[in-house]
């Protein structure tokens, strides 16, 4: 295995900050300017946080990406523009009709700074304090206007207190492992695969679950998600050119707008129809406890122990609850992740999984309180080789598309594009019960596909 060269690898990549506050900076290349800004990015690769262990976690982090507009508008040779892939060059409005992005949540309804082709520089700023993280961002703001940049959107985003995302849920499970990096033995956090163990070979790094003795759980390979090195299927995934192509990744923003208030009535609604109390039906809406615990190991209640015990919450599999009776096949977290879940198996699973580094941005509305017209939501962030491999696969096929669960074109109303019919909800049996979202609860309020740049590609920018 190729050893990871951490020092030129931006971080946030390998393993999250987990910071409680974030800043994210979006700016425009001046026209007449690309020289200066092209100088100012080449110099960050001195400030930017690499993967690089730290002795001390620091106030606060750097990270840049540019879009594909943004390298162009920086005078990036045509030659190496043409050789990133096609879903990057697109951008993500332009691939709305693969992601659902429609209605609502179309891409000419984004927010004002966070349309196609308004985003060409994003520098993000994250931090152990409010107030530290936000005197930074300001003081990067003037930095990047006097340096060839105009700085557009400005998005603030923090962790709760009790690291629940707006509906209620704690967040953050189920991050894939990587081969060679931190918490790649953890039960749960990598791919499921048969526990032979006659045959240590096979899978020689894999760490045997606690839930079912039958099961083991393998890290993924690096290239799945950084350029540059082995992927799942043995080569390196497609990247461009150099000096661009090594020690970087592929980044998708995207603001999501959370209907709190809506996804509350919904789940009172859909306990009325079905007869389970409003705790559970929720449960069933998203496939975990508010605590954190997995419905597929606690369908009856939840489970404060274990949704706080990061060795044991994710260590779990579908493939003993293939009908749903213990966590419905169109649960959210089940079709993010379905793990074994899929007719072909954890094999299927293991080539579309990403790295989520989001965090939720607003005020949380008040328990039992109605729509107060607020901002809130959550700032999605996804790391991976394959924008189309893993981000789009995800969002297109396993959550607008329930056929891959055996549902039919059922979307996920959390996360999936609903159509005007409505959303008809499986909650499981037996019997199946059912019940109807005439929406979704989460809209797309803007975003991009990114480049995150390795630190020596970042320093070409100033000569290419």
């Amino acid at each position: 295995m190729t050893a990871l060269e951490r020092r030129d690898i931006q971080g946030n990549i390998l393993r999250a900050y987990a910071f409680p506050f974030a800043r994210y900076l979006f700016a425009r290349v001046r026209e007449g300017e690309a020289d200066a800004a092209r100088t100012w990015l080449a110099a960050q690769a001195e400030a930017i946080t690499t993967a690089e262990q730290w002795s001390a976690k620091p106030l606060h982090a750097r990270n840049v990406a540019l879009s594909f507009a943004g390298l162009r508008a920086l005078g990036v040779p045509g030659w190496l523009l043409d050789s990133f892939p096609e879903d990057f060059r697109c951008g993500m409005a332009a691939r709305a009709d693969q992601l659902g992005d429609a209605r609502d949540g179309a891409p000419e309804r984004w927010e004002a700074g966070l349309r196609g082709g308004d985003i060409h520089v994003l520098v993000s700023v994250a931090g152990q304090g409010g107030a530290a993280v936000g005197e930074e961002a300001e003081r990067l703001k003037s930095d990047m206007a006097e340096h060839g940049l105009e700085p557009g959107h400005d998005q603030e985003a923090s962790q709760r207190s009790d690291l629940r995302e707006h509906f209620g849920f704690t967040d953050g499970f189920g991050q894939p492992a990587i081969a060679g990096v931190a918490r790649h033995d953890v039960p749960g956090q990598g791919v499921p695969v048969r526990w032979w163990p006659w045959t240590p070979l096979r899978h020689r790094d894999a760490v045997r679950s606690e839930s079912d003795r039958r099961v083991g759980w393998r890290a993924l390979r690096a290239g799945e998600f950084v350029l540059g090195y082995a992927d799942e299927d043995g080569g390196p995934p497609p990247a461009p050119a150099p000096p661009l192509g090594r020690n970087g990744t592929f980044m998708v923003w995207r603001k999501l707008r959370q209907d709190v208030a809506g996804f509350r009535a919904f789940v009172d609604a859909a306990a009325h129809e079905t007869g389970v109390g409003a705790g559970l039906a929720a449960a069933r809406l998203v496939g975990r406890w508010p605590d954190g615990s997995p419905l597929v190991l606690r369908p009856c209640s939840g489970d404060t122990k274990l949704g706080n015990d990061p060795m044991h919450a994710n260590d779990f599999v579908y493939g003993r609850d293939r009908e749903g009776f213990h966590c419905p096949r169109g649960a959210h977290v089940r079709r993010a992740n379905p793990r074994d879940g899929l007719r072909a198996g954890a094999s299927l699973t293991a080539r579309h999984r990403m790295l989520r580094r989001g965090m939720p941005y607003g005020e949380p509305l008040p328990a039992r309180a109605p729509h107060d017209g607020g901002d809130r939501g959550l700032v999605f962030v996804s790391l991976q080789a394959s924008i189309e491999r893993q981000f789009e696969i995800v969002q297109a096929r396993w959550l607008n598309d329930g056929d891959a669960f055996g549902l039919g074109t059922a979307p996920d109303p959390l996360a999936g594009a609903v159509p005007g019919c409505g959303a008809r909800v499986v909650f499981g049996g037996p019997p199946p019960r059912y019940a109807t979202a005439m929406r979704s609860f989460v809209t797309p309020r803007g975003g991009e596909y990114l480049f995150v740049p390795g630190i020596t590609a970042l320093r070409a920018l100033a000569t290419l």
